[in-house]
């Protein structure tokens, strides 16, 4: 049974994955693998449409457990990598739109794993960064997503330096989608999380898997796209169009 992360369910259709190991939510190695088992179980729950990941109001994580990285050898490190990159990318396996609240910080392996999801809103009082490099690490699974997101030269500054960022400047640099007063961050997930509920579940999670292809995402497109042929959804959604126009289908789901 998981000690620091949950999945709650407040409403039909949506799941809160919540990391709760105050008063940070610093992420360690049985973190990050509650997160990735938490993820796992998630995908595996076709009754969930979208997936809000969450810490409190305070504080989404504040990034890695610095005691423990001090402790481990080369011979520990080399061994927990591999595991510990894949648990940082769990977010991004799930086939559903997923949107990261985030509330006061979020640094290190927190950002990595917001890095993850499909959003990302916070309150315009967050501190965002990668402050790794600081001692004498660098970011496991958030380079290469930072990197796609906003551009190499940015995320070079922001890995080398381990700065923070302040809300202006992660809207402006396209690090975060949705700028919110403090108290709404949970609402406004909440308010995007709702739309895909009802929603075309098989062909969202085709257009996450061409995204996640990267440079091979037009041949996963052709894939993708003539299997949707085969599902009810496609056959809901092209003769809703044809009857009421766009947008009064009935998805379900298959």
């Amino acid at each position: 049974m998981a000690e620091f992360v949950t999945v709650d369910r407040p409403e039909a259709g949506i799941a809160v994955l919540r990391i709760a190991r105050p008063p940070m939510n610093l992420i360690d190695l049985q973190v990050a693998r509650e997160v990735a088992d938490a993820a796992e179980r998630i995908a595996g729950d076709e009754e969930i449409a979208a997936v809000i990941v969450y810490g409190d109001e305070r504080v989404f994580s504040a990034g890695d457990e610095v005691a423990e990285l001090e402790r481990w050898t080369y011979e520990q490190g080399k061994a927990v990598a591999d595991g510990l990159q894949t648990a940082l990318h769990g977010l991004s396996l799930i086939p559903r739109p997923t949107v990261a609240a985030i509330s006061g910080y979020a640094l290190g392996s927190g950002l990595e794993l917001a890095l993850g999801a499909d959003r990302r809103i916070i309150g315009d009082n967050v501190k965002l960064g990668l402050p790794q490099i600081r001692t004498g690490l660098i970011p496991l699974a958030g380079i290469r997503r930072l990197s796609l997101l906003i551009g190499d030269a940015r995320a070079k500054d922001l890995v080398f330096t381990g700065r923070f960022v302040d809300p202006a400047e992660a809207a402006a640099i396209g690090l975060v989608d949705e700028v919110v007063a403090p108290d709404d961050v949970y609402t406004a997930a909440l308010r995007w999380a709702r739309q895909f509920v009802g929603g075309p579940a098989r062909a969202l999670a085709a257009a996450k898997r061409v995204f996640a292809a990267g440079v091979l995402g037009s041949e996963t497109a052709r894939a993708e796209w003539a299997e949707l042929f085969a599902t009810e959804d496609r056959s809901i959604g092209t003769r809703s169009h044809l009857i009421d126009g766009p947008g009064a289908a009935e998805f379900v789901g298959r």
